[in-house]
């Protein structure tokens, strides 16, 4: 396995500087996640460009964590999911049993939610391809063609950050590790 530095703001590269500052303040640390993706300032800048766009994207904050989610559980992303787990335990309005379906691949009771990890969960596996009872779920479940737009800007989000980690094998943070994540159940 490859292991790619982890850097901190003073070793990364001048131009990653900047962006890995704006990521220590948005979270109160430098999450490794950032430090290793600040050996390119390209990837770093990337990152965090397509984050920044599906926070604005047609979906409320726990529709953007069921994509996320989904996303990297099907990329087994041990770091990634300690993560938006830690975010998702502390989200309010999260509904019961979320983090745990999430968690474990299994079913989620909501069922526009569920029609909403469904569909990720195909795009993931298909290579972007999903089936039309997953499109036809979806779209019944009330989600319009600017949220299927959005559910791709969530993969490659979380493309990009899961690959980063299975490269480098990233160390969960101090501040996630209380939801560490070993790996799919099944």
């Amino acid at each position: 396995m490859t292991h790619l530095t982890t850097h901190t703001i003073d070793s990364a590269p001048e131009s990653s500087r900047p962006l890995m500052e704006k990521g220590a303040a948005k979270y109160g640390f430098t999450p490794n996640l950032l430090g290793v993706l600040a050996g390119s300032p390209a990837a770093l800048e990337a990152y965090m460009q397509v984050s920044a766009s599906f926070a604005k994207s047609a979906f409320d904050p726990i529709e953007q964590q069921v994509v996320l989610m989904t996303v990297s559980y099907e990329n087994s992303c041990h770091y990634c999911m300690a993560a938006h787990s830690t975010g998702v335990a502390s989200m309010p309005g999260a509904p019961a049993g979320l983090l745990e379906a999430l968690r474990s691949g299994s079913s989620i009771e909501d069922p526009k939610l569920e029609a909403l990890a469904n569909l990720t969960r195909e795009v993931v596996r298909e290579d972007g391809w999903p089936s039309g009872p997953s499109l036809e779920a979806f779209f019944a479940a009330g989600y319009a063609e600017s949220h299927l737009l959005d559910v791709l800007v969530g993969v490659a989000q979380k493309t990009i950050s899961n690959y980063v980690n299975h490269l480098s094998e990233t160390v969960v943070d101090d501040a996630f590790a209380a939801q560490a994540w070993s790996g799919q159940s099944s």
